[in-house]
């Protein structure tokens, strides 16, 4: 059985994945209330899944990019688990979460997610056979007003896009496509997958040194 933790924005995640079938899942949006619903939400999953932390034979976790609040609070309760329990941790991207979703269709996925400000985190997608949806680009972050220009060809959005960052897609008047909004969602059950394959494949992180992925200071935050 595998945890997946997912605190790198306002929306959270958490999933237990049993290698075969995601046997729960959860999914909301916190209004920076990371603290007071991440632990609690936890424990009724893993209580209604008749679930222990002994059982865990993995936990994945978010690592961002995402706000340096929400990692810190994800990724803490994450380490703990792992370290009270000898537990293997595994760190997947946040990006790489949403692009997990997606099957094979011409162009490129691009995926966002939360930065604050109207700002986004941002990378490039192309699809490999056999490995899916995949990025060689360092996140960075970007304003609409600065990304927009600067994108030409065949390319879906997906992730967390605002009413008004629609509009100004739209506005382009480009080949540019918006995943629908239940398809972008970041979901855990994506997490735990993804978790589950890099466990398999004994590629696992120290859950001593494992560190969520900034895009900026944090006192800039």
């Amino acid at each position: 059985m595998i945890l997946a933790i997912d605190t790198a924005t306002r929306w959270l995640g958490l999933a237990l994945h049993d290698g075969t079938a995601v046997v729960a899942e959860l999914g909301w949006r916190c209004l920076n209330n990371h603290t007071i619903e991440l632990a609690p939400n936890l424990h009724e999953m893993m209580h209604r899944a008749s679930v222990t932390p002994a059982d865990l034979s993995g936990i994945a976790v978010a690592i961002g990019p995402g706000s340096y609040t929400g990692l810190r609070v994800g990724l803490a309760l994450a380490k703990g688990l792992a370290l009270a329990n000898q537990t293997p941790l595994i760190g997947i991207s946040t990006l790489d979460i949403v692009a997990a979703a997606f099957g094979p269709f011409p162009g490129q996925l691009l995926v966002v997610a939360e930065a604050g400000r109207t700002r986004v985190c941002v990378a490039p997608y192309e699809w490999e056979n056999g490995r899916g949806w995949q990025t060689e680009t360092t996140p960075t972050i970007e304003s609409w007003e600065a990304l927009l220009p600067t994108l030409e060809g065949r390319i879906t959005f997906a992730g967390e896009i605002t009413a008004q960052a629609i509009k100004q897609i739209k506005a382009t008047n480009k080949t540019f496509q918006i995943a629908p909004p239940a398809t972008a969602v970041r979901r855990a059950g994506y997490l735990a997958e993804l978790g589950w394959r890099r466990l398999r494949a004994g590629k696992v992180d120290d859950a001593q040194t494992l560190a969520p992925i900034y895009l900026r200071d944090p006192a800039g935050n």
